[in-house]
């Protein structure tokens, strides 16, 4: 039989969490609930065990429970806070949400370029590490971050961070062809449990660029993902990427 070309989050039917029942800025504990929803059984159990009777109850357990814990990168500051949490931290969290359950425990990988890499190798190490976190039962969470070409008084340009954003990837082919600047992806988006289409590739702007020219990091073609829009000021340039992932790889 032929191999399917793409690779489906095994529970693709879950009921999807929605942030907004709780905050603005819960997209990440939502995302790391519908990720181990969408998964195979063994991951399920994960979700199942939080406690709530609703998903607004089962966010705040997330939260109130594991979120508001120290932070092991700031241990001064809970993990999550009203500006919500980092890549490592909502790790740490789905380590301990899957803790006892036997479970391994999760990689997170930050997807900039590393220093002998190109932005095609680049693409291709985000689609294995995506691919292979699916494979093995997990839709990968997605950390987005907007970013602005942003001018201060005096200064050059320069493209800053303005708003960050979860979501949960779904679906996504399982292999690139040889020559490929882009693929498909379908995803969960935790604000409004809305499930979207896009794409992640090479971008055709030079985004925080290196000593080559070449953008840093992967652009997220997400038309439905109005990430940080209200933040940008008339006329500034802006992009949305793909900055790391959550997963098992």
């Amino acid at each position: 039989m032929a191999v399917p070309a793409a690779r489906e989050a095994p529970n693709l039917s879950a009921v999807a969490a929605n942030q907004l029942v709780v905050a603005g800025n819960a997209c990440g504990p939502a995302a790391l609930l519908n990720a181990f929803r969408c998964g195979n059984p063994a991951w399920q159990r994960a979700a199942d065990a939080v406690g709530g009777a609703n998903d607004k109850e089962r966010i705040l357990t997330i939260i109130r429970e594991i979120g508001m814990r120290p932070s092991k990168q700031t241990p001064a500051r809970p993990r999550w806070s009203r500006r919500g949490v980092s890549v490592v931290d909502l790790r740490d969290m789905a380590d301990e949400m899957a803790r006892g359950r036997f479970l391994p425990p999760l990689s997170e990988e930050v997807f900039f370029l590393t220093p002998r890499e190109t932005p095609e190798k680049l693409l291709r190490r985000v689609h294995q590490r995506l691919d292979t976190s699916l494979a093995k039962g997990l839709p990968p969470v997605l950390s987005l971050r907007r970013y602005a070409l942003r001018r201060q008084p005096g200064k050059a340009a320069q493209w800053v961070v303005i708003d960050a954003h979860f979501v949960t990837l779904t679906v996504m082919p399982r292999s690139l062809e040889k020559n490929a600047r882009s693929f498909s992806v379908s995803y969960i988006d935790p604000w409004g449990a809305k499930r979207c289409q896009g794409t992640l590739g090479i971008s055709g702007r030079s985004v925080l660029a290196n000593a080559a020219g070449d953008s840093s990091c992967l652009e997220a073609d997400f038309p439905h993902a109005a990430v940080g829009n209200h933040l940008v000021a008339g006329g500034e340039e802006t992009v949305l990427t793909v900055a790391a992932a959550i997963g098992r790889w």
